[in-house]
């Protein structure tokens, strides 16, 4: 089976645990004002590649896969490709290698987002917002059909972390931030929540690619502010 990539990066540290390969893959339904990678929204775009070709490049990162490390796949959003990825999973299992799937939660029906689950050891989750109609605003994107696949995750017994990026001025209220914790916590597979600082770092990819980047005016978010939000949880 192919699928379509935009790239690999060989020695990820923080999108799972240990040192891990890292496929993103190419298209995304989402629109998210905070997107850092517009350049993975078209899915007709990157690299096309068959699922036992990918296999073999990432076996090739394997000596550096430390502390639990293995191959996550993010995006754009992985479940656009549901098929691709349960393939490609299941392969990597047949390896022993430990698998990670990066998602926004959306992209599939259930049904094929369960497929994907039989050969993923690791979920990380955006949750990035809690209401439905923030979801249409922000990010063209359905609440509900993140909620049944973060069931699903629970159902499947699958291990979790949940990230949520906060942002100055629109995710950064600390009432917001305690109910996206309690929000987390209620997750009976829940392992890790990570709120994530809003950066800036993509401005030069919306420049050229000729698109406007809605929070272009909006103050990134550092450490310290980051930190000092965290503590009055």
């Amino acid at each position: 089976m192919t699928g379509r990539i935009h790239s690999i990066q060989s020695l990820g540290a923080v999108d799972g645990p240990g040192v891990r390969c890292v496929v993103f893959l190419q298209g995304c339904p989402l629109r998210c004002v905070y997107c850092h990678n517009p350049d993975t929204w078209d899915p007709t775009g990157g690299e096309e590649i068959d699922t036992d070709a990918l296999v073999r490049r990432v076996l090739r990162f394997r000596p550096y896969w430390k502390n639990g490390g293995g191959v996550t796949v993010s995006g754009g959003e992985p479940l656009l490709q549901a098929p691709f990825v349960a393939e490609f999973f299941q392969k990597l299992h047949e390896q022993g290698v430990h698998t990670a799937l990066d998602t926004s939660g959306t992209g599939c029906p259930t049904a094929a987002a369960e497929r994907v689950l039989r050969h993923t050891d690791l979920v990380l989750c955006d949750l990035k917002f809690l209401t439905a109609a923030d979801y249409r605003r922000y990010c063209r994107a359905d609440l509900a059909q993140v909620e049944r696949f973060l069931q699903l995750t629970a159902m499947k017994r699958v291990p979790l972390w949940v990230r949520h990026v906060v942002v100055p001025g629109l995710t950064d209220d600390p009432e917001h931030l305690r109910l996206v914790k309690a929000r987390a916590e209620s997750c009976p597979n829940l392992e890790k929540l990570e709120f994530l600082p809003f950066h800036k770092l993509c401005i030069e990819k919306y420049d050229r690619m000729g698109l406007d980047f809605p929070l272009r005016d909006t103050p990134a978010m550092n450490e310290a502010w980051l930190k000092q939000l965290l503590s009055k949880l």
